[in-house]
C-alpha cells in the first residue's frame, strides 16, 4: 500500500469585481477496492455553499454556489489517499476474451454501448492505417497484448507536448502532428480501441512522477473494458498499464466533459488562471 498527499490549488484573478455563477468541482479521487480516501479538505474563497453528489459515472461532484462579488476565486483541495493497486497485472480475463478478436456478451453490450461509439461506423482510413502498422488482421494475439502494443506505440512514436489551451485533439490531429498532451494520447488510444470494437473511456486524475518533468502531476489516460477483469487503465504517455502512481478522479465517455473546475462569472473584467498541483508520498 502507498499513501499519497495531493494538493491542488486553483486561483482565478479578475481585473474587476465579478459575480460568480455555480462552479462544478471534480477534485475528489474515485474510491473503490483499490483506492481509499484517508482525509479530504476543500477550502474555497470567497465563502461558498457546497453540495456534493455523484454523477452518472459515479464521479464525486461538488457544486459551489456564491453570494458575494469578488476579484479572486481561490479553490484548494488537499487529500490523502491509500493506493492498493500494487500489482496492476494481477487480473484474469474471461476465457472468451483472452484472445482478440472477441465479442462482448449481449448483456454487457447494453451497458457498454456509449463507450463503443464509432466502432460500428466505417473504419477511419488514417486511424485504420495506423493500427494496421501495429497489428495485422489475422495475427494471433492476446487482447491485453494488443492493447499494450498500441499503448507502447503511442509512447514510442509520438512526441509529448504540454498544451495549456483547453480542448482535446482528435485522433487524426494527433496522428498528423505526431505529438500531443496526455489527454490527446488518451483520446488516440480510446479511438483505436473503439475502432477495434473495444469499449473505452477517458480518465482524468493525478500521476505521482517525482523524477519526470514531462508528465507532470495532473494527468489523463484511458480505460478499456476487459470481460472478467473490468475497466483496466492504460497510459500511453508513459507506455504502461496504470499502476500505483495513478490516482483517478473522474471518468467519462467524452474527454471534454470532466475538467477539474468549471464555472462562469458575470462582469466587465479580464481573468487570469493560476493552477498548481503537487503529488507526494507520505
Amino acid at each position: 500500500m502507498q499513501r499519497y498527499k495531493i494538493l491542488h490549488r486553483t486561483y482565478y484573478n479578475f481585473s474587476n469585481p465579478v459575480t460568480l455563477g455555480p462552479h462544478i468541482l471534480r477534485l475528489r479521487p474515485r474510491e473503490d477496492h483499490e483506492l481509499r480516501i484517508e482525509a479530504f479538505d476543500l477550502k474555497i474563497s470567497p465563502e461558498a455553499n457546497v453540495l456534493w453528489h455523484r454523477d452518472v459515472e459515479s464521479n464525486s461532484i461538488a457544486i459551489a454556489s456564491f453570494s458575494q462579488p469578488t476579484q479572486q476565486l481561490a479553490i484548494e483541495s488537499e487529500v490523502i489517499i491509500q493506493q492498493y493497486l500494487e500489482k496492476p497485472l494481477d487480473f484474469l480475463v474471461a476465457d472468451y476474451a483472452v484472445n482478440y478478436p472477441f465479442r462482448y456478451q449481449q448483456d454487457d453490450l447494453v451497458l457498454l454501448a456509449p463507450y463503443l461509439s464509432g466502432s460500428s461506423t466505417p473504419a477511419d482510413p488514417q486511424l485504420a492505417q495506423w493500427i494496421e502498422a501495429i497489428w495485422h488482421k489475422g495475427e494471433a494475439i492476446e487482447t491485453y497484448g494488443l492493447l499494450q502494443r498500441i499503448t507502447d506505440a503511442i509512447h514510442q512514436r509520438m512526441t509529448y507536448k504540454v498544451r495549456e489551451e483547453p480542448g482535446v485533439q482528435t485522433a487524426n490531429d494527433t496522428l498528423s502532428r505526431a505529438s500531443g498532451s496526455c489527454r490527446d494520447f488518451a483520446m488516440l488510444l480510446m479511438a483505436a480501441a473503439r475502432q477495434l470494437g473495444l469499449a473505452a473511456r477517458f480518465v482524468t486524475g493525478y500521476l505521482h512522477a517525482p523524477l519526470s518533468t514531462d508528465a507532470g502531476a495532473t494527468h489523463a489516460w484511458a480505460e478499456i473494458y476487459l470481460p472478467g477483469a473490468g475497466w483496466k487503465g492504460f497510459d500511453p504517455t508513459i507506455g504502461a498499464i496504470v499502476g500505483t502512481d495513478h490516482i483517478p478522479v473522474a471518468v467519462a465517455r467524452v474527454a471534454e466533459s470532466v475538467p477539474p473546475v468549471e464555472g462562469t462569472f458575470v462582469g466587465n473584467a479580464g481573468a487570469e488562471l493560476d493552477v498548481g498541483v503537487w503529488v507526494s508520498q507520505c
